[in-house]
Parts: structure tokens; sequence; C-alpha cells
């Protein structure tokens, strides 16, 4: 291991890594010759140094990469969903740093409660209403299911038994809070009647569900939040909604037409409602609870809650967020926000700087403008579109999906999207900061 060729390795990633990795590599070597076959590459100074350097470098490199997203998906489940305001941002780093008053009562100087820095927004969004976050919006409804109706019924629509991202399914979740699901209706109707005919002594909880991402058209009918409370207040029984989207203001002039806002759904009637902080909101990751108090108490004395509760960055960037919203900055501070409402006309000259920019170092790239669609994403409005302009880009080979591996492969990834035969950018969702690096990201994989 002094062997000059590795000097270099074993100062940058430590002598134990290094030293694990030339292992690795020569334990390799040595199954391949008891097996009869070659060792692979020289078994050089030169060649270990650099096998080590390639291995450290993807083991203790930066983890999640920072990415351009220039799919036109806002919050996109796979790129980490909403970004983060600036606000946010900076206050995430800023509690990371140090110790903070999570649980600290600093006028009493006792114990606090961490959801003491969440409550005073959360209750002017809400009026009248109380409020639980925890991670997320699965854990949302989960603790909304193991605490309300352990052990009875839970009554749901057949249509709203979906399944989203990651495998993850309603009758999965309803089954590991220990309630038993009592479906009713059928895929495309389910009616009033047919939850009053399915309610009975061992129903806890009456539920809707968000169907994220798809939507039933055409001939198709659901029992509405309004008839829901009715049935559920003359019977006596909690009626959670889980909307997990997170919208907070209506977003219909945005092109968000199919969506609820959370407190519309509390107004008609609902006992609980349940959201994601990190979809159509603009937060961080987490799942919000909005309800009636003695229901949001119950919760909070399960066992669960302690599991499933944010830590202290969670809250943080939570906090930010929705003080641009009390303070009604939200449409001008969250990143999510402002994306869905950029004109069409924004972007297509914030395209043309970009190619234009590109072509200076690769004359040789063609490009074009293209009428097409946004989407909100995230599971959320499956049906929502919002008009936009893509940057049409041709790799000289005529071969689109080379080229966006190329983008892929850079630094930073550039996620484009292929569609047609051709390689599609739309720069609604690239930070406006961001644009020089595209240019660049563009010159360099087209030349």
């Amino acid at each position: 291991m002094d062997d000059p060729a590795l000097a270099s390795s074993i100062a940058r990633f430590g002598r134990p890594l290094a030293t694990a990795i030339v292992r690795e590599i020569l334990d390799t070597a040595r199954s391949r010759l008891e097996a009869g076959k070659t060792p692979g590459a020289r078994l050089t100074s030169a060649a270990i140094a650099a096998e080590v350097e390639e291995r450290a470098t993807r083991l203790l490199g930066p983890a999640p990469r920072v990415v351009i997203n220039a799919t036109g998906v806002v919050a996109h489940t796979n790129l980490g969903r909403s970004v983060l305001s600036a606000a946010a941002a900076g206050r995430v780093a800023e509690v990371a740093r140090g110790y903070v008053d999570l649980e600290y009562d600093l006028a009493r100087g006792a114990r606090g409660d961490r959801m003491s820095h969440l409550e005073p927004l959360l209750r002017r969004l809400f009026p009248g209403h109380a409020s639980l976050a925890v991670v997320n919006n699965a854990a949302a409804i989960f603790l909304a299911l193991r605490a309300l109706a352990r052990g009875k019924e839970v009554v749901v629509s057949r249509g709203e038994l979906v399944e989203i991202g990651g495998a993850f399914r309603v009758p999965d979740i309803l089954r590991a809070s220990g309630a038993a699901m009592h479906e009713v209706g059928t895929t495309n109707r389910t009616r009033i009647a047919d939850y009053e005919a399915a309610v009975g002594p061992k129903t806890g909880v009456l539920l809707k569900v968000h169907t994220s991402n798809f939507k039933i058209v055409g001939f198709a009918e659901e029992a509405t939040i309004a008839e829901l409370s009715g049935l559920a207040r003359s019977r006596g029984i909690p009626l959670v909604v889980d909307w997990g989207s997170g919208e907070l203001l209506d977003l219909a002039a945005l092109g968000v037409r199919d969506e609820m806002h959370a407190a519309w759904i509390l107004e008609q009637g609902a006992d609980l409602v349940t959201f994601s902080g990190d979809k159509l909101l603009g937060g961080p990751q987490a799942g919000i609870l909005v309800g009636r108090e003695d229901l949001i108490k119950k919760l909070r004395r399960d066992p669960v809650a302690r599991i499933v509760r944010l830590d202290r960055l969670q809250i943080a960037a939570l906090h930010e967020t929705l003080a641009a919203y009390v303070a009604g900055r939200a449409m001008e501070e969250v990143p999510t926000l402002r994306m869905l409402s950029i004109p069409a006309e924004e972007i297509a000259r914030r395209a043309e700087r970009v190619a234009l920019d590109a072509a200076r170092s690769a004359p040789g790239l063609r490009w074009s403008l293209l009428e097409g669609v946004s989407r909100p994403g995230g599971g959320s409005s499956p049906v929502g579109e919002i008009a936009t302009m893509l940057l049409v880009v041709e790799d000289p080979s005529g071969d689109a999906g080379k080229l966006e591996a190329r983008l892929r492969e850079g630094d930073p990834p550039v996620i484009a999207r292929v569609a047609d035969g051709r390689l599609l950018l739309d720069l609604r969702t690239v930070l406006p900061e961001q644009d020089p690096t595209l240019a660049f990201a563009l010159a360099s994989a087209t030349r």
C-alpha cells in the first residue's frame, strides 16, 4: 500500500478504505484465477490505483446528486418533488448547525412540544381546527386509521383503492393499521347509498381517498364530501379524507382544475383531512393532519405518533413554507407555485436564450421551439396540464436517446424526455440560475 502509485488515493480517501478496496480487487482477481479465468485487467499499481480512485469516488461522492429537471413535471417524485424556497433552505442549514429549542419551552424553562413551532401557523390557515404533522402523508393516513379504526371497519369506495408510486397501496395501509376494509360501490360508480348500506356497529371510519395518478371519466359517479359528512355525523363516526396533493390555494387559474384545497374539504364537513407537505404545498416531505381537536388528540396519544414525528430539519423547512402562505407571499416565494405560474411566453424566451448560448460553443446544434404541456406531478392533478413551450434539440446522429443519455450522464446530470424521436426540454422546471449550466451541458452533449 506504500507504492507511490497508490499514495494519492490513500491520502485522499484514507488508508482503511483504500486498503479495503485493494483487497476487494485482489480477491476478485484471485477468485477468477481459481476458476480458471484470466484476472481481467492487468494488476499493475497504476491500474489498482485507478480502480481505487473510481470506486472510492463513487462511494463517497455527494448523494443524492443535484440534477437539472428539464422534464416539465413540477413536483417530480423521482427527483425529490418540490424545491424548497430560499427561506426554507436557509433555515434548514441554520438549524442543522447548532442546538435548537425543538422540544424546549424557553418561556417556562421546561420541556416543550415540537408541534408548537407549526401549530400557530396551521391554526391561521385552518381556523378552528387542530393539527399534527408527521413524516409523510402515508404515515398520516396510517396513524389516523390506526388511532380511529383499529379493530373496526373502514368503509371506502372500490374506485379509491389506489396504488401509487413504489407499489404503495391503500389496502395495504388499511391492513397494516389494524383496521378492516369494507369496500363499497364499483370501480367507476359509488353512491352515498352504498356507504349507508355498509355502515354498522363495526364501522370506525368513513374514508375518502385522493386517486392520485389516475382519474375515472365517462360513466362515473362518486359521493360528495358533503354527502359523506352528513352520513358520518348522523351515525356518529368520523369522516377522514386523504387528499394527498396538499393544495392550500385554489390553483385552477394555473391549470390545476381537478383538485380541492384542504380548507374547502374541511368546510364541506370532513372531520379530518390529511395531505402532503411536498406536493402542491411546495414544502419538505411531510404529512399534515388537520381537523377536529378531539380526533387530533387521540392521534397524538397513539404510540405510533412518536415513531412518525418530524425532525428539526423538516420542521424548520415546513415552518418557513407555511409562513409564506400565512403572510400571503406563497405565490412569490414557494418555487412550486412560481413554476406553475410561469407564462409559456417567458419559458419560450428562456429556452431561446439557452439554445443560442449553447450554439455559440456548438455551432452544429439544431434546435426549435414547440408548444407543449407541463404537469403538476407528484401524484397530484392527474389530468392537470399547463401550456408551455418546449425546447426541441436534435442530435447530429439522429438518435435522441443517445443525446438524452449524454445529458443524463453529465455533471450536473440533465433530466429531459424523449418523445416521437425528439429530445424535449421544458424550462418550466429548470431554475433560472441553472440556465447557463443547461446551455453548457447542451453544448457539451451535442459537440
